[in-house]
């Protein structure tokens, strides 16, 4: 069974096999090399102790026999169950490659504040080929349920069917790493890097035009067609722009000027309503604006608890105005106020979130896609 530590140096939780062998696990998102507890390290083989004795007719016996006899069916007993635990985990390993039903990958941990949207779907796994992912953090959806998955280095897209079926990839800056995607209702994508927002038709990935820079570092598309961007010009901006690109707003040190405290790094999201939220990730909360633009409330904070975040990085509102923000603990669920509804549990670092038009959930996590049904009270 699998057991779960922290990265004592990004916080990220380490999975490994407690029954396996060596004494580190390496952090996949750090590269850290984390020392496993003293008690979790596997057990060394005991040493047999021979003892030679002589029976009444001077025959000697060797003690350590029967201790050397137990000594090997344990190390077999041990051999075939290291070579079961490798099977089945190569199998898996196998099957998760392309669609697979999350049943069967996918197994969370459901408490009393879990179920806010339920798993169905996961597909992709580790590697370079169609399907597979190295690194993605971005994800988006298209009025036709087309996903797209953008790797952080490389500016490789995949694009998937609504089944996540693979279908095509193509490249877009691959100099420079991609720091946020969003998907229209047209099908076109708008994808971030280099302090630019460029545009492409979604399924050829013809480039289509670029934004005026303004140093955008995130994007967000809203209900109307328009985008709502992260703007950093020696402060932390939020810009809503009209379908055409021109800026229609600016919401000048939207985070700093709540806080105090400089924000390097926004995420950010619009509901059915307009109103926009900005997850700062050096302030560790979220900042709700009214569509005009007016700050309305905060919640969140730094903290292993509850509504409490850990190196977030991903954030998105379904047609509810309910709010999602993924970290190191999965994907948290609060109200349109910021009161904490539950948590949704993936493997690996929730990194980049995205609703469809049928309030399904798309959660990436680096090398896998998971799809989340939605919820109803």
């Amino acid at each position: 069974m699998m057991e779960t530590l922290q990265c004592p140096s990004c916080g990220a939780p380490l999975d490994y096999d407690p029954r396996g062998e060596g004494d580190t696990v390496r952090c996949p998102f750090c590269e850290s090399t984390v020392l496993l507890p003293e008690r979790e390290r596997p057990f060394a083989q005991p040493q047999v102790v021979v003892r030679e004795t002589r029976t009444s007719d001077n025959t000697a016996v060797t003690a350590g026999v029967i201790v050397a006899i137990v000594s090997v069916i344990v190390t077999a007993a041990v051999a075939a169950y290291a070579f079961h635990s490798y099977y089945s985990a190569s199998t898996n390993s196998r099957r998760s490659v392309g669609v697979s039903n999350t049943k069967n990958n996918l197994a969370p941990t459901k408490t009393a504040g879990d179920g806010y949207a339920q798993p169905e779907l996961s597909f992709g796994s580790e590697g370079t080929g169609p399907g597979n992912f190295k690194d993605a953090r971005s994800v988006a959806v298209d009025a036709d349920g087309h996903i797209y998955v953008g790797e952080y280095e490389g500016g490789r897209i995949q694009v998937f069917d609504p089944a996540g079926k693979f279908l095509t990839q193509w490249t877009a800056d691959r100099r420079m790493p991609l720091r946020g995607m969003a998907a229209d209702r047209r099908g076109t994508l708008y994808v971030v890097q280099d302090d630019k927002i460029t545009r492409y038709d979604g399924m050829t990935g013809k480039a289509l035009g670029v934004l005026p820079s303004r140093g955008y570092d995130d994007v967000a598309a809203t209900a109307d067609g328009g985008l709502v961007a992260f703007s950093w010009q020696s402060r932390d901006d939020i810009v809503r722009l009209d379908s055409s690109g021109r800026v229609t707003k600016v919401i000048r040190a939207a985070i700093s000027g709540q806080t105090d405290n400089a924000e390097l790094d926004m995420r950010v999201a619009c509901d059915g309503l307009g109103q926009i939220y900005a997850l700062g990730t050096f302030n560790n909360a979220v900042f709700k604006f009214s569509s005009e633009g007016k700050f309305l409330t905060q919640f969140g904070g730094v903290g292993d608890g509850p509504g409490q975040f850990r190196a977030p990085s991903a954030i998105a509102v379904d047609n509810q105005s309910r709010v999602f923000v993924g970290d190191f603990k999965g994907v948290q669920v609060f109200d349109a106020n910021g009161r904490y509804l539950g948590l949704i549990k993936v493997k690996g670092a929730a990194s980049g979130l995205a609703f469809n038009d049928r309030g399904e959930l798309f959660v990436v996590a680096r090398t896998q896609v998971y799809r989340f049904a939605p919820f109803n009270p």
